[in-house]
């Protein structure tokens, strides 16, 4: 099936989310869209599965416009979306999550889960997926639970399959499956519209590509091109896509982490039993797939949760049962992984944000009074240093980009004397221009000889950050290796395998 998008536009009040954008889908084809976060992709492609509806243009199937009220007429004209956050019921079957709104039924009106069972083993043995119609998914893995939504797609007879993100919670070589399974299906008929920001993943497996960036088409690019080419279309400059560093001058030990357990709901063990050190001038990456514990790891170094049993030494100092206040105090920076919940105070000025640390004392404060002369001086110059862009110190978090919001949280964290510095995601959801700046300044940090933690689920983040990579699979790290350590050997590990 052909798909044509003709002068899409879709408005949120005075913002502009696609701009009259035109894009064409061939039968059988990958097309990738790509675009920074914030692009307009997601609202692209919500118009086109009938979540929104666009305020101009048309949507057209093998040359007719269509008109979809919801999802369901997007469904009924041959259109599967598959999410980044799956669509699924924990607790039910494959065959049951795959008929969920549109049940078969017999005579008497009673579900028909033998069709449904017979229907997921026709897809699945079609493409080669291995699923088992009866398995309960929460019980699968991830990468499992992915083909599930894949198969609910196509179990409607999709003819055009949209992947958003699709491979933000796998392994690589979970990822390497997807993008088998996504030849076979466009070998098959079925067009195909990946969208994602990974230069990496749409050289490998694109026929085309369309760049996005500020919710307009700025050009279209071939897999063939270069991932410099392609990231200039995308942010609209030259960008240095490799992480510079020289060889880590090691300190003394500055985080000594010990037998460290977390519990979380119920009796679980999100960290069990985790040891590492991490000595100054290094950096530590924590990888592995979303999940895995490594949110809660992050949150109990920095005092948000309680650990259950271990000891946490900073240096000679014991933190393990330490406020978060005592924790700030003793020297932590801590960027969170959700800087929106976590990192900012979005009704609050840039210069109220970039003081949430050191609120009551020098250099933000005399006393109980904000100084506030000291105050507006310390937030220009941070702003001029962390390059955030801004009219001023005076604007609300909110107004910024999300590459900017993440500059303020780390401009607050890395703008004082540190003698640990942690940071989770650091470069979510920000474009690729801030990504390079953000890397320049944890590089900074360590070879200014402080310990450094990251926490990410982007391999090349962690490959390019990392003096020494641990991975972390339900709660425990399999092992800690060198950044050299090949991709394929880390997504092993980040499926379970120790070495």
């Amino acid at each position: 099936m052909k798909l044509e998008l003709r002068g899409i536009t879709k408005r949120f009040g005075s913002l502009v989310a696609n701009d009259h954008i035109d894009l064409v889908v061939e039968p059988g084809e990958i097309h990738s869209l790509l675009g920074e976060n914030g692009a307009g992709k997601s609202t692209l492609m919500n118009v086109l599965y009938g979540l929104y509806s666009a305020d101009e243009g048309d949507i057209l199937l093998d040359s007719v416009v269509q008109k979809f009220k919801g999802p369901g007429d997007a469904m009924a004209a041959g259109i599967g979306m598959v999410h980044q956050h799956f669509m699924l019921i924990p607790v039910f079957t494959v065959a049951e999550n795959v008929v969920l709104g549109n049940e078969p039924t017999g005579a008497l009106g009673i579900l028909d889960l033998d069709s449904a069972r017979k229907r997921v083993r026709e897809i699945s043995d079609r493409f080669g997926f291995d699923i088992d119609p009866d398995a309960i998914v929460e019980d699968l893995p991830v990468g499992s639970q992915q083909r599930v939504e894949i198969i609910k797609a196509l179990a409607r007879d999709a003819k055009v399959l949209v992947l958003d993100e699709p491979t933000a919670v796998l392994t690589p070589q979970e990822t390497d499956e997807l993008m088998g399974i996504m030849r076979g299906l466009a070998t098959a008929g079925t067009s195909i519209v990946f969208i994602t920001h990974k230069l990496r993943e749409v050289q490998a497996v694109a026929d085309r590509i369309t760049v996005i960036r500020l919710g307009a088409v700025v050009g279209d690019a071939k897999p063939t091109d270069s991932a410099e080419k392609l990231a200039t279309m995308m942010v609209g400059r030259a960008v240095d896509l490799g992480v510079n560093k020289k060889k880590a001058v090691l300190g003394s030990t500055g985080l000594s982490v010990k037998g460290l357990t977390v519990i979380g709901d119920g009796s679980l063990k999100v960290v069990d039993d985790v040891t590492f050190d991490v000595r100054g001038g290094e950096v530590l990456a924590i990888a592995g797939v979303q999940g895995n514990g490594q949110t809660e790891l992050a949150e109990a170094l920095v005092g948000l949760r309680e650990p259950s049993a271990g000891k946490i030494l900073l240096g000679d100092l014991d933190i393990t049962d330490s406020s978060v206040r005592e924790i700030i105090d003793a020297g932590v920076g801590y960027i969170p992984e959700d800087r929106k919940k976590d990192g900012l105070v979005g009704d609050f000025t840039i210069a109220e944000n970039l003081m949430l640390n050191k609120s009551f004392g020098p250099p933000w404060a005399k006393g109980v009074q904000i100084d506030f002369a000291n105050r507006d001086r310390l937030a220009d110059e941070l702003i001029a240093e962390f390059d955030v862009r801004t009219p001023g110190r005076e604007t609300m978090a909110k107004q910024l980009s999300g590459g900017n919001q993440q500059k303020v949280v780390v401009a607050r964290e890395l703008g004082r004397d540190l003698n640990l510095f942690i940071a989770s995601q650091p470069t979510r959801g920000v474009d690729v221009g801030s990504i390079e700046f953000i890397h320049e300044r944890i590089i900074a940090t360590r070879d200014a000889g402080k310990p450094v933690v990251i926490i990410s689920t982007e391999l090349d983040e962690v490959t390019g950050l990392a003096d020494r990579i641990a991975v972390m699979y339900r709660g425990r790290i399999v092992g800690i290796v060198d950044a050299s350590t090949s991709r394929e050997t880390l997504g092993r590990m980040m499926a379970g395998a120790t070495v």
